[in-house]
């Protein structure tokens, strides 16, 4: 079976600082494993072609967990500005296609929420899950809107404003995933 369109970009944020986790969520272990080489699994088992991980915070010592994952670091020098800084940095550092855009804190979605949400993408696709009604990730951009996007980034509220606008299909997950993010241990 021939892709659509692509290729397919995974862009997984874990740049932040995790606060209220106590430690950069990119570092953060649980009873499966590291959060970041999950949410790169994800990616890939979804159909991702290539996945990009964008670091902030820690970033040399996330780094070292992608060893050996053969995935493209960015790191956004700007991170502390919000998840507007690390979504910008990522699609800049993406050449054509679709990006899937995952975040690292969302360790129960699986790929095959990846799979649905981004079944047929192409260049003009713009979709995002949502969970019983709840808008959430992943988030697929087709390059078309990548541009509009970058132009819309503010702060710590990443593409929604551009989504909403634009009128992102949602497609429900909530039958797979509950798509929470989690933000204290």
């Amino acid at each position: 079976m021939s892709r659509p369109y692509g290729p397919r970009h995974g862009l997984l944020l874990a740049a932040g600082a995790g606060r209220r986790m106590g430690r950069p969520k990119a570092l953060v272990e649980d009873e499966h494993g590291s959060w970041l080489v999950r949410g790169v699994a994800t990616l890939v088992e979804g159909g991702c072609d290539e996945v990009t991980v964008v670091l902030g915070a820690a970033a040399d010592e996330a780094v070292r967990l992608l060893d050996g994952l053969g995935v493209d670091v960015v790191v956004a020098h700007d991170w502390a500005d919000g998840m507007a800084a690390s979504l910008a940095a990522g699609l800049r550092s993406l050449g054509t296609g679709v990006a899937v855009v995952h975040l690292v804190d969302l360790p129960d979605v699986t790929p095959e929420v990846v799979r649905r949400v981004a079944a047929g993408a192409d260049a003009d696709t713009l979709a995002r899950a949502v969970y019983a009604g709840r808008p959430g990730h992943p988030v697929v951009i087709g390059s078309d809107h990548w541009p509009g996007v970058l132009d819309s980034l503010d702060g710590d509220t990443g593409a929604r404003g551009y989504l909403a606008a634009q009128g992102a299909v949602d497609v429900e997950c909530g039958d797979l995933a509950t798509g929470r993010d989690v933000d204290s241990r």
